[in-house]
């Protein structure tokens, strides 16, 4: 999609920090990070988020969760660490570009945020 910041991202014309890449998966820590270790996973396909997983796409969630899993090892999340994944306007999603956020190095709470009145 050609308008999308995370497909500009994946193709290289918008920078960032990235901390894994491979040829499905990019890993780069989010510039607004909401714990001392916040990156974000997102496949280099545009998947516009998670309620279009099909068959035919959905090996790639898999694969970010094994990137996850890699990563939190690297990254020193051996304590625990929350995966997050927002998926439509009520869910809060941002970039309508699927993807997971990585956050750790802190105690998470729940609920993730409090409740808009």
């Amino acid at each position: 999609m050609d308008d999308c910041i995370f497909c500009k991202i994946a193709r290289g014309e918008i920078p960032a920090n990235k901390v894994y890449e491979d040829e499905t998966v990019l890993g780069f820590y989010d510039l607004d990070p909401q714990a001392p270790v916040h990156v974000l996973l997102i496949p280099k396909e545009h998947i516009a988020s998670a309620a279009e997983i099909t068959p035919e796409n959905s090996s790639v969630v898999a694969h970010i969760f094994e990137v996850a899993a890699k990563l939190s090892k690297e990254l020193g999340l051996a304590n625990g660490f929350r995966i997050v994944n927002n998926c439509g306007r009520d869910g809060m999603q941002s970039v309508q570009h699927l993807h997971f956020h990585l956050l750790g190095k802190r105690r998470m709470g729940w609920p993730p945020f409090p409740p808009e009145e």
